[in-house]
């Protein structure tokens, strides 16, 4: 016998409405798995076939010709993020923790949290030109260095934002607790509330690097390409993201065999940094 909510037309609408909605989820959540699975299977399936020990031992090769690699283009991409990573982490971390300790108190806090939420939401684009104007037109030459710059300022809003927001979860009481036993206040920020939020703080790390690794407009205007290996960051420098852009548009059938290798290679990289990013701030949560 049905009871007297279930018959109730009130009820009986909102439990639709709630069907509905959760249908909708449903499709919209396998749309979007479909798609993600689609591009990567494609990937690996032309992906894989470049694959070879040639592709991460030799440089990408001249027009017309086979074989070669893209050994040159990786490691100036691991050049250039390792630099943006070293200038974007204590950058972001330290002005990640003056917003949360000064963020209600200082305007100049709360114009940086403006201007940070501007950044994210920036175009790369926009910024590889702001670079190049700032950087490469003076210095007369495209270079390593204004690459790292320019992918540099995409990341450092991502950890300042992460790290801003992991602190302010932190419990009000153990600050109190610190301040209670005589810790100055850049004790407490450092030692207590960004020990407790390591974790979190590292994830945010993780997500700037895997968002800066598949960057290419900024870096058409800063480091442009290097056809030969290069480790030097003065100079023009070979980098997987515009390896990738010429090569998938060129008419060559071998350079969009290494295109699609290279492809298959930043996504992975991504996906895996963003796999141990929400793997490390798992285990956090659960301790």
């Amino acid at each position: 016998m049905k009871n007297a909510a279930q018959v109730n037309p009130i009820y009986r609408k909102r439990l639709w409405v709630h069907r509905i909605g959760i249908t909708l989820s449903f499709l919209a959540m396998a749309i979007g798995i479909f798609f993600l699975m689609w591009i990567l299977l494609t990937l690996l399936v032309k992906g894989a076939g470049a694959l070879s020990i040639a592709m991460f031992t030799q440089t990408t090769p001249a027009p017309g010709d086979d074989g070669g690699g893209l050994m040159n283009a990786i490691v100036g991409s691991l050049l250039m993020v390792g630099t943006a990573t070293a200038i974007s982490t204590p950058i972001g971390i330290l002005a990640g923790i003056y917003l949360a300790e000064y963020g209600e108190e200082s305007w100049f806090a709360q114009t940086t949290r403006f201007v940070t939420d501007i950044m994210l939401s920036a175009p790369s684009i926009v910024i590889g030109l702001f670079v190049y104007a700032l950087y490469v037109a003076n210095v007369k030459h495209f270079s390593g260095w204004a690459g790292s710059f320019a992918i540099s300022l995409i990341a450092i809003p991502v950890v300042v934002r992460t790290t801003d927001n992991m602190l302010n979860l932190v419990p009000t009481s153990l600050r109190e607790a610190a301040f209670a036993l005589g810790a100055p206040r850049w004790k407490v920020a450092t030692m207590v509330r960004l020990r407790a939020v390591k974790a979190g703080v590292m994830t945010g790390v993780l997500l700037a690097l895997a968002r800066i690794s598949g960057e290419t407009a900024p870096l058409l205007f800063t480091a442009l390409n290097n056809q030969f290996f290069s480790a030097n960051m003065n100079a023009p420098m070979a980098n997987l993201p515009v390896v990738i852009y010429q090569f998938a548009m060129s008419p060559y059938d071998n350079w969009r065999a290494l295109a699609w290798g290279g492809a298959l290679i930043v996504t992975f990289s991504v996906l895996g940094l963003n796999i141990l990013s929400r793997t490390l701030f798992h285990q956090k949560t659960q301790n």
